[in-house]
């Protein structure tokens, strides 16, 4: 039987693998939370791995807020890449493979084709920088690994209120015109659809990296339309800007879309297009918030975000 730990398993994508896991009775799940193991801390992670003895980690957890990482890079580095260390070290010492979660961020964005798995990377913000150096990381210490990268993440697990539709939602709930960048084009990308190929990946033979994502491609401003035009939100008026225009505090890559070619030759099945896991989204989004409503009041499952 496969011993499956995951890393920020209370979070958005986390959660989301734990609920994947539960449904395979050839998996016992091993759910992991800062509270429980801290990644940065190497005797935590000692401890937890060899009390629990994993086959497999899924590594969810990182610390992902982009312009953030721009404004604290050591706190960045010290989870994205030094935690990811620590976890890499130990599988290696006790023969664990690892599946860990990476970005398109790794790449610098100036291209128009979508980005190889071969590809060299040239990351153009601290997050990207962090993410990068954990796979270095773990190419350097692993053997048995699979470097996961993916775009534009939503779900409803963990957190989910700070993801991209919901800060839209939440945004044109008080304006009715919005203005979003037009240059910057990526996949976005669901936790319901990622999170059964990272489960259907702990039975692939083949290590290395892999891009996984939905299928399509656009851009900040052409997702926000297509928001609020399936949430019934027809009298919020979105507007394209370019970068140049919208203030960060990190660079973005202009276009960051990934090629899942390496992933799709194994067979396992192209993820859904965007469009169509978005109208999924607010189907489970509103079972989703049902059921929260029927639950008695308590401290929020969600209150502390996962490193």
């Amino acid at each position: 039987m496969k011993r499956v730990l995951v890393t920020g398993s209370d979070g958005m994508l986390g959660s989301e693998v734990m609920r994947v896991l539960a449904r395979d009775r050839g998996i016992a799940a091993i759910p992991t939370t800062i509270n429980m193991m801290d990644v940065t801390n190497l005797a935590q992670v000692r401890d937890v791995l060899s009390r629990h003895r994993p086959t497999h980690i899924i590594h969810t957890a990182a610390f992902t807020h982009v312009d953030t990482a721009e404004k604290d890079p050591l706190r960045a580095h010290t989870i994205n890449a030094e935690g990811t260390k620590n976890l890499a070290f130990f599988c290696r010492e006790q023969d664990i493979e690892m599946i860990y979660l990476s970005t398109d961020y790794v790449f610098s964005g100036e291209g128009s084709t979508p980005w190889a798995e071969d590809t060299p990377p040239s990351p153009i913000n601290t997050y990207g920088r962090t993410k990068l150096l954990g796979e270095q990381y773990i190419a350097t210490l692993l053997d048995r690994y699979k470097v996961v990268r993916t775009s534009w993440l939503n779900g409803l697990g963990g957190d989910y209120t700070r993801n991209f539709i919901e800060t839209m939602l939440r945004i044109s709930q008080s304006r009715t015109t919005l203005s979003l960048v037009s240059d910057q084009t990526g996949r976005p990308t669901f936790t319901f659809d990622l999170a059964p190929a990272l489960v259907a990946l702990l039975d692939v033979t083949s290590y290395g990296i892999y891009h996984v994502c939905n299928r399509g491609e656009c851009s900040w401003y052409d997702f926000a339309k297509e928001i609020f035009a399936v949430s019934g939100k027809y009298n919020v008026e979105v507007k394209p800007i370019t970068s140049d225009h919208f203030r960060s505090a990190a660079r973005r890559p202009a276009y960051s879309v990934l090629s899942t070619a390496r992933y799709d030759a194994l067979g396992l099945g192209q993820l859904p297009d965007w469009p169509s896991s978005l109208r999924r989204y607010f189907r489970r989004r509103e079972v989703f918030q049902a059921a929260a409503s029927r639950e008695e009041p308590g401290p929020s499952p969600h209150a502390e975000r996962m490193a």
